[in-house]
């Protein structure tokens, strides 16, 4: 029977349950969240192991915050199995400590790489293609459906981007909103915040407008490449940026 651990789905429980195990020298073959569902080969743990928020200092103090940052990447990434990925990783941290970024040669370090770097290239396409809208109240408003669960790092940038704005960003593929009050963003799920029938300013239509008419404008039809739009602007995202989402 193959062993597969739960947590709780949050980076904290993730990181001390992965500590727990190599504690007491116990190998999983997967860690999932609560809501997964087993196949008929595999035995279901669920450990009661208390949440240490330190764990987050302890690990950068012994790995150093660049490896933390990369963790920390991982697990906001789609990847079918990622939390045993992050097992190894740490695995191979308590023995190379600071220097464990470095060993490429290792599966795990590669895999902790490739999936980070990953998040990075979304996140920065996101902070290009994340369109507000401006809603009743000053409030601006933006949609999107990522690939992975960058809503966190998105809220950091535009924490400082828009610092002097009220601001809703919401992940419709996972039914979360990051909502910005001027001093800090706070994350929560439909059950917290129902914004209830959002209502544009009586501006937006003609900003939106505007802004569809300049992007026309400047475009240069003998050099209209689509092949190389689509390179640069994946039509996933296409859906709610406002200068192309009627091309759909």
């Amino acid at each position: 029977m193959n062993n597969v651990y739960i947590y709780e789905g949050d980076f904290i429980s993730l990181l001390n349950i992965i500590l727990y195990l190599l504690k007491n020298n116990l190998k999983p073959n997967n860690i999932k969240t609560e809501d997964y569902f087993p196949s008929l080969f595999e035995n279901i743990i669920s450990l009661s192991i208390p949440n240490d928020e330190k764990i987050i200092d302890k690990i950068t103090r012994s790995f150093g915050i660049k490896a933390l940052i990369l963790m920390h990447y991982v697990f906001l990434s789609n990847e079918e199995n990622k939390e045993l990925i992050l097992y190894y990783f740490f695995r191979n941290a308590l023995k190379y400590h600071h220097n464990i970024i470095y060993y490429r040669n290792l599966k795990c370090v590669s895999e902790v790489l490739r999936i980070s770097g990953y998040i990075r290239h979304e996140v920065h396409k996101m902070k290009g293609f994340l369109r507000f809208k401006e809603l009743e109240g000053n409030v601006l408003y933006a949609e999107m459906e990522p690939t992975n669960d960058i809503l966190f790092l998105l809220s950091c940038h535009f924490a400082k981007r828009l610092k002097n704005e009220f601001w809703i960003i919401k992940d419709k593929k996972r039914k979360i909103k990051s909502v910005y009050d001027k001093k800090q963003f706070k994350i929560l799920n439909e059950e917290e915040f129902q914004l209830i029938d959002p209502k544009e300013s009586t501006n937006e239509q003609e900003y939106e407008t505007l802004w569809k008419t300049f992007y026309k404008t400047i475009g240069i039809k003998e050099r209209k490449n689509d092949r190389c739009r689509r390179n640069f602007m994946p039509k996933k995202y296409w859906k709610y940026i406002t200068e192309v989402s009627e091309e759909l």
